[in-house]
């Protein structure tokens, strides 16, 4: 998300659904509060694809500034309550509605690790104003048995606020000193004057010579032998004109890690609807539609950046 006043460029939860189980490990139940209020949970089991291991690390998770209907003012209340059976960890009292905010490391052959955004970072990051500060991907990332110094890739799926947070320091010096940071070109080009992300993140990996914009779908790792796999990048726009999503696979096994290619539920069960804050909704309902029939020919898991569990199996056949 990228929220400092309604008038922020925002999100294209892409995806939409038709058939899909949320398959959550428990992730869903909160266990003990921390003195900020916050809630712990018990950790998430990883899955393997091939020679990979994709492992969800939650930064940050909490209330939503606007209600779920100003949010998405499509959804009709079939849709949610067909939601609601989807991700009921997502509804709040009233309008209310809660969203996790999820990174994932992906931990490959030969200790080669890459990282999938990077949270809403500490505070006084740019997402400070409106996210839950301060995050927690350095515990988490820990508590994985990760060293930020060992990350070789850091993926950055689109530059929204909480989506680059723990990228750099307050100090501007990265966070991962000796990783790549993948982003499209045509995503940092669209930012415009003023953006925080640039002054944030943009401007200080480019001085370190860590920035790495592509253009289009690239791959970035392939594990050798019948138990390999791979991991590349796709354009899914919408939500950002450069927005895109981590696909890992081996086989007929294939984990798609979306980035903001849906926000809640509620465009699981209905495609059609629009989130407020969306660059391009037409674009983002057509690159949502598309990625959902392609993972259901799949069989695909959806790790997902904001559905209060991190796994979401499409499967075969619409219900």
């Amino acid at each position: 998300m990228n929220e400092t006043s309604p008038a922020v460029r925002r999100r294209t939860f892409l995806l939409a659904a038709t058939a899909l189980t949320v398959a959550g490990a428990g992730a869903g139940d909160p266990a003990s509060a921390d003195p900020s209020g916050r809630k712990e949970r018990p950790a998430v089991a990883a899955r393997s694809v091939g020679a990979f291991e994709v492992i969800p690390l939650l930064d940050a998770a909490g209330p939503f500034f606007l209600d779920r209907q100003v949010a998405f003012p499509q959804a009709t209340p079939h849709a949610w309550d067909l939601a609601r059976g989807v991700d009921p960890g997502a509804f709040g009292p009233g309008e209310t509605w809660r969203l996790d905010f999820r990174c994932y490391a992906i931990r490959g052959p030969r200790g080669r690790l890459t990282l999938v955004d990077t949270g809403v970072g500490p505070d006084g990051s740019p997402a400070g104003g409106w996210a839950p500060t301060p995050g927690r991907l350095p515990s988490e990332l820990e508590r994985a048995g990760i060293d930020p110094v060992d990350v070789d890739v850091v993926v950055l799926t689109h530059l929204h606020e909480d989506h680059f947070g723990w990228s750099v320091g307050l100090d501007g010096r990265p966070m991962f000193p000796n990783a790549r940071y993948v982003v499209q070109r045509s995503e940092v080009a669209a930012l415009p004057d003023g953006d925080a992300a640039r002054a944030y993140v943009v401007d200080p990996l480019r001085v370190t010579g860590q920035l790495d914009e592509v253009d289009g779908a690239t791959r970035l790792a392939t594990a050798p032998g019948r138990s390999g796999g791979s991991i590349r990048v796709i354009p899914t726009p919408g939500h950002t004109p450069g927005h895109q999503s981590v696909v890992v696979d081996h086989g007929r096994e294939q984990v798609i890690v979306t980035g903001d290619v849906l926000v809640h539920a509620v465009q699981l069960v209905d495609p059609g609807v629009a989130y407020r804050y969306e660059a391009d909704p037409d674009v983002a309902r057509r690159t949502r539609q598309r990625l959902l029939a392609e993972a259901r020919a799949r069989r695909t898991v959806l790790a997902t950046a904001h559905l209060t569990q991190p796994w979401t199996e499409v499967a075969t056949e619409p219900r």
